[in-house]
C-alpha cells in the first residue's frame, strides 16, 4: 500500500528545511519504503499565490494524504493583514482543526553531544527525556466567543474564552497514560486548577482517566510551577500532559534545555492516527534563503511520522540513530555550534544524515 504524505513547505526556512528532510525520505523510498509525495501550499506562500492561508485544495490534499510533513508558517509580510482570518497561522489552525488533530506530541530529549549547548549544567540536563502532550484543538485558542470590544468610556479591550470540554480532556489524557505506559509510567497533569474553574475540570477528569491506569503514577502541577521545575528538575519529569495554551508555553520552554529549538520535532495526530508533523520551531524570516537553517528537527520529525502515522518505526529508529551519528560526527550548524566542531549548512547538514542512514542498514 502506498503511503500518501503532503509536503507543505511553508514560509521562511520552511522550503529549504523540508527539503532535507525529502532527502530523507526518498533515501527510504531507495530501500523500498512506498511513498508518494505531494506538494501544496499553506500560510503566507498560500497567500500570495491564492489570497487565503488555507485554500480548499491543500485542505482536501490534507483530508486525503496518509501523513503531512510541514515546514513553518508566518513571517512580518503577513503579520498586518486584515481580517485576521486571512493570515498565515490560520491555515496551520484550520489543518488542526479540519483534520481533528487533537493531540500534540512533542519530545524534549538531549542528545549527549550537545550536553553543553544546554543553556543549563550538563549534569541537570544528561539524559532528560521528556514527552509533553498538547491537547491541540480546544482551549482558549479556539474557544467562542472572542474578539473585540468597547466600553462606555471609549476604552476598547479584547477577550478571549478558554473552555475545557470534557471529551477533549478525556480523549488527550488517555493518550498521555497511553504513552507513559510505554516509557517510565509517570503522567505530570498540569493546569492552573486553584484559579481557573475550567482547570478544576480537568484536574478532576484527569484523576478519574488515572483509575484506568494503576500502573501509572499520577501528579499534578501547577502552570507557574511546572515552568520552574522545568528548569530547576527538569528530568524529575517522564510525559507532562496539559491544554492548548499552557502546552505551547512549556514546549518551547523545554527546547531551550536541549540547547536549540533546531533539534525538537513534533506531531500532531487525531484518533485515527493521521498526523501531521512539523519542527517546533518558527519560519524565522531572518535567516531564510541562507542555507544555515538546522533541518534535523525537520528530519526526526520525518522520523515521528514514520513511526506515528506510516508504521514504519524501523526506517524512523535508523533515522534517529542517523542524526546521532552526524553530531558524533561534529558536524553542526550554526545554532548548535560548538567549539571545535564543523560548522555545516542546512543541504550539507541534510547529506550527512542522508549518508549516515545508508551507512546504518
Amino acid at each position: 500500500m502506498t503511503n500518501r504524505i503532503l509536503v507543505l513547505p511553508g514560509d521562511g526556512i520552511g522550503p529549504e528545511i523540508t527539503a532535507e528532510a525529502v532527502k530523507v525520505l526518498d533515501a527510504c523510498y531507495e530501500e523500498g519504503f512506498d511513498m508518494e509525495l505531494v506538494f501544496g501550499k499553506v500560510g503566507g506562500d498560500a497567500i500570495d499565490a491564492t489570497g487565503v492561508p488555507l485554500p480548499d485544495e491543500t485542505l482536501k490534499a490534507a483530508h486525503d494524504a496518509d501523513a503531512i510533513l510541514l515546514g513553518a508558517v508566518g513571517g512580518p509580510k503577513w503579520e498586518a493583514l486584515e481580517p485576521r482570518e486571512h493570515r498565515p497561522e490560520k491555515g496551520l489552525l484550520g489543518i488542526r482543526k479540519g483534520l481533528e488533530l487533537y493531540a500534540n506530541l512533542r519530545p524534549a530529549i538531549l542528545y549527549p553531544q550537545l550536553a553543553e549547548a544546554s543553556t543549563l549544567r550538563p549534569e541537570v540536563v544528561s539524559g532528560l527525556d521528556i514527552m509533553i502532550v498538547r491537547e491541540l484543538t480546544g482551549d482558549i485558542y479556539f474557544g467562542e466567543p472572542r474578539g473585540f470590544g468597547e466600553k462606555e468610556d471609549g476604552t476598547r479591550y479584547g477577550y478571549n474564552t478558554y473552555i475545557s470540554d470534557e471529551k477533549e480532556i478525556r480523549r488527550i489524557g488517555r493518550t498521555a497514560f497511553d504513552l507513559a505506559r510505554k516509557r517510565n509510567r509517570k503522567v505530570c497533569s498540569v493546569d492552573k486548577a486553584n484559579v481557573l474553574e475550567a482547570s478544576m475540570l480537568w484536574r478532576e477528569i484527569m484523576n478519574d482517566i488515572a483509575k484506568d491506569y494503576p500502573d501509572v503514577e499520577l501528579s499534578h502541577m501547577y502552570i507557574d510551577n511546572a515552568s520552574m521545575q522545568l528548569v530547576r528538575a527538569p528530568k524529575q519529569f517522564d510525559v507532562i500532559v496539559t491544554g492548548n495554551m499552557f502546552g505551547d508555553i512549556l514546549s518551547d520552554e523545554a527546547s531551550m534545555l536541549t540547547g536549540s529549538i533546531g533539534m525538537l520535532p513534533s506531531a500532531s495526530l487525531n484518533a485515527s492516527g493521521q498526523g501531521m508533523f512539523e519542527p517546533s520551531h518558527g519560519s524565522a524570516p531572518d535567516i531564510a534563503g541562507q542555507n544555515i537553517a538546522n533541518p534535523l528537527a525537520t528530519i526526526l520529525s520525518a522520523a515521528m511520522m514514520l513511526r506515528y502515522s506510516l508504521e514504519a518505526p524501523e526506517l524512523a529508529d535508523r533515522i534517529e540513530r542517523a542524526v546521532g551519528d552526524v553530531l558524533d560526527q561534529g558536524l553542526r550548524t550554526a545554532d548548535i555550534m560548538q567549539e571545535g566542531a564543523r560548522r555545516v549548512t542546512t543541504s550539507e547538514m541534510g547529506d550527512a544524515v542522508v549518508e549516515a542512514f545508508k551507512r546504518l542498514k
